[in-house]
């Protein structure tokens, strides 16, 4: 070899090792960051700054459902058996909200909230390397999940959850919210597999393999339609938050405002109380 090369190795190495330091994400600050969104493609988190803070007792008409989810991610931060949990039903009514209240409530005991979106879900096991050393608990929250015929991160996922060497460590809980029960779409056709041996029921293999990923969640939260009573007393209660007072016109305006969303539900209640006390 050349020795003017030679010489230039050492420095050639050195540069290197300054480029790959410079492309690593930095380690995050679980003291000063509470909440921190997953990249699968930089394989890092990213520090959410500003997460939105939501209260639990803001969260009405879902009692059992606030009960549930509570004691569970008591358990977990307590550094007891706990389960991941998916959270499943009614679009708008508070599947997401109650996910980020139980963290704002838990974060000043050391719990840490996490976002993966699907595109995430296959470089899960990088993110479980990251976190499985740090001296903190964390919630791998998967907002609005379901997944189509043969997409990537529906086995990824599952194997997450159970039957992955890579699976999470005990700090790590995944929560998911869905509109759907069992994650994906399901069709008449695969009812029709379904075979009655006696009076016993056995579902096709379609059906056996979509449950398998929901099943793997050991606790289970369905959210149901809201009456109109509760939809009306979240309303109030939010005109109430921001400082503008239900007169006699209010309940005729906030269900007028559900009919024309084509919804009832906390969603649609928070989004008319903004616009009732914005007018006054």
């Amino acid at each position: 070899m050349n020795p003017d090369y030679t010489a230039l190795l050492p420095r050639i190495e050195r540069l290197l090792d300054r480029l790959d330091n410079a492309s690593r994400p930095a380690a995050l600050d679980w003291k000063a960051v509470r909440a921190a969104r997953w990249s699968a493609q930089s394989g890092g988190l990213k520090p959410i700054l500003h997460p939105q803070r939501v209260a639990l007792k803001d969260l009405l008409d879902v009692d059992e459902q606030k009960q549930r989810v509570d004691a569970n991610t008591r358990q977990f931060v307590a550094g007891k058996p706990a389960n991941n949990v998916l959270l499943t039903g009614a679009r708008g009514g508070g599947k997401s909200s109650l996910v980020k209240a139980v963290h704002a409530k838990y974060a000043p005991k050391g719990l840490r909230l996490i976002e993966v979106d699907k595109a995430g879900l296959p470089s899960l096991p990088d993110l479980f390397d990251l976190l499985a050393e740090a001296d903190y608990r964390f919630i791998v929250f998967i907002d609005d999940l379901s997944f189509a015929e043969n997409e990537p991160g529906y086995a990824s996922l599952k194997a997450a959850l159970d039957g992955s060497l890579a699976g999470p460590s005990d700090n790590v809980l995944i929560y998911a919210t869905s509109n759907r029960r069992h994650l994906m779409p399901e069709y008449m056709a695969e009812n029709l597999a379904t075979r009655h041996v006696g009076e016993e029921i056995h579902p096709g293999e379609a059906t056996e393999e979509k449950v398998s990923l929901s099943d793997r969640f050991g606790l289970w939260v369905p959210f149901h339609a809201m009456e109109q009573d509760a939809y009306l007393a979240i309303a109030r209660h939010w005109a109430t938050q921001l400082g503008a007072t239900a007169d006699e016109q209010f309940e005729r305006a906030a269900l007028q405002w559900s009919l024309g969303r084509g919804a009832r539900n906390g969603r649609v209640a928070w989004q008319f109380a903004r616009d009732w006390a914005g007018r006054q």
